[in-house]
């Protein structure tokens, strides 16, 4: 187990040269499966570990260097970005409330709560600043369906939400990803990523716990 968890940590840590080894094996079918994942990680709520910032920043640092067509890179991941939110709102749509009923194997209610109170507290625009919290990016279009959040606003949060975190992340890597300090310093960069990305769930956790010692 141990084994394997180390494993997963340096395939983060070190995506833009894992990918790198990817693309060299794989060639062209390497933008099937980064297409895969990031629909897997926003359309599928079994699938919130998947990376996706991280994903998007190494996909673009490759695209710099050749490696991969940022004309090819840009768009799939904005489409699978787009479509995945789509499928995981009709998901929570027609499953309904039922999934907070009771616990799932695969899902686990205590991501579900968090998202749900993400959506209560920001309303539709939770769609869109979603997109930049990890896991609660994969859990709010879920939510959306289950409170029945019209479509037409939901697909305007959808769109918009898509297109900024996807720009942003693939651009930064496109434009930021092959200065020698970042090359040099790769695996610091995404944990900088991640921990910019969850610290709104830090800082509601943190908001939530002061709240319950002052009560």
């Amino acid at each position: 187990m141990d084994t394997i968890l180390n494993s997963l940590i340096d395939i983060f840590l070190h995506l833009d040269r894992n990918l790198a080894n990817i693309v060299n094996l794989y060639g062209p079918l390497v933008y099937g499966l980064l297409f895969l994942i990031v629909f897997m990680e926003t359309g599928f709520v079994v699938t919130p570990f998947l990376p996706g910032d991280s994903l998007l920043f190494a996909a673009g640092t490759l695209a710099a260097t050749g490696t991969m067509h940022i004309g090819f890179v840009y768009p799939l991941f904005l489409i699978a970005a787009i479509l995945g939110d789509t499928v995981n709102y009709w998901v929570g749509h027609f499953i309904g409330p039922k999934v907070f009923e009771s616990e799932h194997r695969f899902i686990k209610k205590e991501y579900l709560h968090k998202a749900q109170h993400f959506y209560d507290k920001y309303g539709g625009i939770a769609i869109l600043l979603a997109r930049f919290v990890p896991i609660v990016r994969t859990f709010a279009p879920f939510v959306a369906g289950v409170a029945k959040m019209d479509y037409k606003k939901f697909i305007l949060y959808n769109v918009l939400g898509g297109l900024i975190w996807v720009s942003l992340f693939t651009f930064a890597g496109y434009l930021f990803g092959n200065l020698p300090f970042v090359k040099e310093n790769f695996h610091y960069v995404v944990v900088a990523i991640i921990i910019v990305s969850i610290a709104p769930i830090l800082y509601e956790v943190y908001r939530a716990k002061l709240a319950q010692t002052t009560e």
